[in-house]
């Protein structure tokens, strides 16, 4: 049941982190592309002050959730979900070392000037997220196969095992 429990939160948590950054990059992204730059950076900035602990709330969960649900089982599911947490993992890596940086220079060029290679920082910006949404993407599908193909874990030893239904 414990397994059961931790599947279905670790299929929530890193379906909602692939969504999150899957809306990002599906939408926002594109819209920014069509915005006046200081717009864009305004835009960007007033995003990133909501997203910042939305999304490391959203990291973190999906972290816990698959790394509770490596502890708590055993064989492929243990591996897979360890798998899927690394892989979260790895999307808090690209977003903290990556996109953070580059959101507090996009902070700095909406009030200020903006430098004349902007449009190969913002590139580099675009390749991380879609370097983060890739990773989170495959940890939800990791949590997909377990919840969609992982047997259920045999009875302990001296509990009774219920019987198949009719």
């Amino acid at each position: 049941m414990r397994t059961r429990l931790l599947t279905a939160a670790a299929l929530l948590t890193a379906g909602y982190l692939c969504g999150a950054f899957g809306y990002g990059l599906i939408n926002v992204a594109q819209a920014f592309k069509t915005v006046p730059l200081d717009v864009r950076f305004t835009f960007h900035t007033a995003l990133m002050k909501v997203n910042g602990p939305v999304m490391q709330s959203a990291m973190g969960l999906a972290a816990l959730t698959s790394l509770l649900l490596a502890i708590y089982s055993g064989g492929v599911v243990r591996r897979s979900a360890a798998t899927a947490f690394g892989l979260v993992l790895t999307s808090f890596v690209i977003t903290r070392f990556g996109n953070v940086p580059i959101n507090g220079r996009i902070k700095q060029w909406a009030v200020g000037d903006v430098p004349a290679d902007y449009a190969q920082i913002l590139h580099r910006w675009e390749l991380f997220h879609i370097a983060r949404t890739g990773t989170a993407l495959l940890a939800f599908l990791i949590i997909i196969a377990i919840a969609v193909f992982a047997q259920p874990a045999p009875a302990a030893e001296g509990q009774a095992v219920p019987a198949a239904p009719n």
